[in-house]
Protein backbone atom coordinates (compact mmCIF):
# COMPACT_ATOMS: atom_id res chain seq x y z
CA UNK A 1 0.00 0.00 0.00
CA UNK A 2 1.63 3.60 -1.12
CA UNK A 3 0.03 6.47 0.90
CA UNK A 4 -0.84 9.63 -1.27
CA UNK A 5 -0.31 13.25 0.20
CA UNK A 6 -1.88 16.44 -1.54
CA UNK A 7 -0.98 20.15 -0.98
CA UNK A 8 -1.89 22.98 -2.40
CA UNK A 9 -3.29 23.34 -6.02
CA UNK A 10 -3.06 19.46 -6.32
CA UNK A 11 -5.32 18.94 -3.73
CA UNK A 12 -7.62 21.19 -5.24
CA UNK A 13 -7.32 18.92 -8.25
CA UNK A 14 -7.88 15.92 -6.50
CA UNK A 15 -10.57 17.01 -4.08
CA UNK A 16 -8.59 14.89 -1.64
CA UNK A 17 -6.09 15.24 0.85
CA UNK A 18 -4.35 11.84 0.99
CA UNK A 19 -5.95 8.51 -0.11
CA UNK A 20 -4.07 5.04 0.29
CA UNK A 21 -3.91 2.95 -3.32
CA UNK A 22 -2.73 -0.57 -3.84
CA UNK A 23 1.49 -1.12 -3.86
CA UNK A 24 2.67 -2.32 -7.22
CA UNK A 25 6.37 -2.52 -8.25
CA UNK A 26 6.91 0.78 -10.20
CA UNK A 27 9.04 3.70 -10.46
CA UNK A 28 7.92 7.39 -8.82
CA UNK A 29 7.64 8.17 -12.60
CA UNK A 30 5.29 5.56 -13.50
CA UNK A 31 3.16 6.23 -10.47
CA UNK A 32 2.84 10.29 -11.44
CA UNK A 33 1.96 9.46 -14.90
CA UNK A 34 -0.83 7.31 -13.70
CA UNK A 35 -1.31 10.37 -11.43
CA UNK A 36 -1.66 12.48 -13.98
CA UNK A 37 -3.85 10.85 -16.16
CA UNK A 38 -6.27 10.16 -13.40
CA UNK A 39 -6.17 14.01 -11.84
CA UNK A 40 -5.05 15.55 -15.55
CA UNK A 41 -2.14 17.13 -13.58
CA UNK A 42 0.04 17.85 -16.67
CA UNK A 43 -0.90 21.58 -16.58
CA UNK A 44 0.32 21.94 -12.44
CA UNK A 45 3.91 22.62 -11.30
CA UNK A 46 4.49 20.66 -8.07
CA UNK A 47 7.12 19.27 -6.65
CA UNK A 48 7.89 15.24 -5.12
CA UNK A 49 8.60 14.01 -1.64
CA UNK A 50 9.11 10.58 -0.67
CA UNK A 51 9.37 9.81 2.88
CA UNK A 52 9.66 13.60 3.49
CA UNK A 53 12.40 13.74 1.41
CA UNK A 54 12.46 15.56 -2.40
CA UNK A 55 13.33 13.38 -5.05
CA UNK A 56 14.67 15.12 -7.91
CA UNK A 57 14.76 11.93 -10.47
CA UNK A 58 11.43 10.41 -10.49
CA UNK A 59 12.56 7.48 -13.38
CA UNK A 60 15.03 5.76 -11.38
CA UNK A 61 13.46 6.24 -7.89
CA UNK A 62 12.06 3.15 -7.43
CA UNK A 63 8.97 2.97 -4.72
CA UNK A 64 8.35 0.31 -1.79
CA UNK A 65 5.68 -0.21 0.02
CA UNK A 66 4.28 2.03 2.66
CA UNK A 67 6.36 4.82 1.20
CA UNK A 68 4.50 8.00 1.89
CA UNK A 69 4.55 9.95 -1.58
CA UNK A 70 3.33 14.21 -0.90
CA UNK A 71 2.83 16.26 -3.84
CA UNK A 72 3.76 19.49 -2.71
CA UNK A 73 3.20 23.34 -4.41
CA UNK A 74 6.07 25.23 -5.46
CA UNK A 75 8.46 26.94 -2.91
CA UNK A 76 8.63 30.86 -2.43
CA UNK A 77 11.86 31.85 -1.14
CA UNK A 78 12.10 34.07 1.92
Amino acid sequence: MLRLKYFGAVAEKTKVQEENIPFSNSSLQELVDALEQKYDLASLSYSIAVNQKLVQDKNSYMLISNDVVALLPPFAGG
